[in-house]
This record gives structure tokens, sequence and C-alpha cells, in this order.
């Protein structure tokens, strides 16, 4: 008996190599909404790896990619 080093990978199993992640691109102004925060406007983007945003009474540095953070 022989085994093929190819082999197929099911669409469901959990050795399936990750969705690619497009990284969403945040510019300063731009209206956020943040699932614990709430509503909040970019005050400064570090590229692709954090923001800050204003909520109103407080300021927060968020990470990216961050999947509770949406634009409006």
């Amino acid at each position: 008996m022989t085994h093929s080093s190819r082999s197929k990978s099911l669409a469901a199993s959990p050795f399936a190599p990750p969705a690619e992640v497009v990284p969403v691109i945040y510019t300063v102004g731009e209206r956020v909404v943040h699932d614990t925060f709430g509503l909040g406007r970019v005050i400064s983007v570090e590229g692709t790896i954090a923001v800050s945003i204003d909520f109103g009474s407080f300021t927060r540095r968020v990470t990216l990619p961050a999947s509770r953070l949406m634009s409006l």
C-alpha cells in the first residue's frame, strides 16, 4: 500500500488554510462605531497597526485589525 504525499483537504477540515484578511484602511476624521465604546471619530492613524479614536468623553487607541470596529 502506498501513501500519496499529495492529499486534498476537505472544505470543513480544521487544517484548511485560513481565509485571507483584507486590511481596512481608516482615515483621520472618519466616523466609526465600536461594539463596546460606541460612536467615535478617528483622530490619528498608525498605518495598518492602530488608530486613535475620540469617543467624546475619552480617547482610545485600538490595534488593528479590530473585529469590533466598523466604518460608518
